[in-house]
């Protein structure tokens, strides 16, 4: 597993040890996904704005070998934006991989479409 460093930090809002033991949980699930991870930043926000359905917001930002992944969430709760943020940057951190994979078992293909003239 990776060890690394996990920052979390609040924008107008108290980061309780609820909070961040939540935090922790669900981004050791992405560590174990993918050991290459070097340092993983969450800013939780809390907007005062009217439409109360984006009125919380969690951002992650990986950093891996390669450019970084950086996921935004916004919903009406603390907790369902956090887990809809790992959800996404779950599939995105797989989907680079078997990318990543493809590359490797592939690495001549390239697709060159309607480049020649036919018949």
């Amino acid at each position: 597993m990776s060890n690394a460093p996990i920052v979390i930090s609040g924008v107008h809002i108290e980061l309780t040890d609820a909070i961040k033991a939540t935090v922790h949980a669900k981004v050791e699930k992405l560590l174990r996904h993918n050991p290459r991870i070097i340092r993983v930043h969450v800013e939780l926000v809390h907007t005062h704005i009217r439409d109360h359905s984006r009125e919380f917001g969690a951002q992650i930002r990986l950093e891996l070998p390669g450019p970084d992944i950086i996921v935004r969430e916004e919903s009406d709760d603390l907790y369902k934006s956090i887990d809809l943020l790992i959800d996404k940057v779950d599939r995105q951190i797989r989907r680079r991989h078997r990318l990543d994979k493809e590359k490797r078992n592939h690495p001549q293909s390239t697709d060159l479409g309607s480049v020649g003239k036919s018949g």
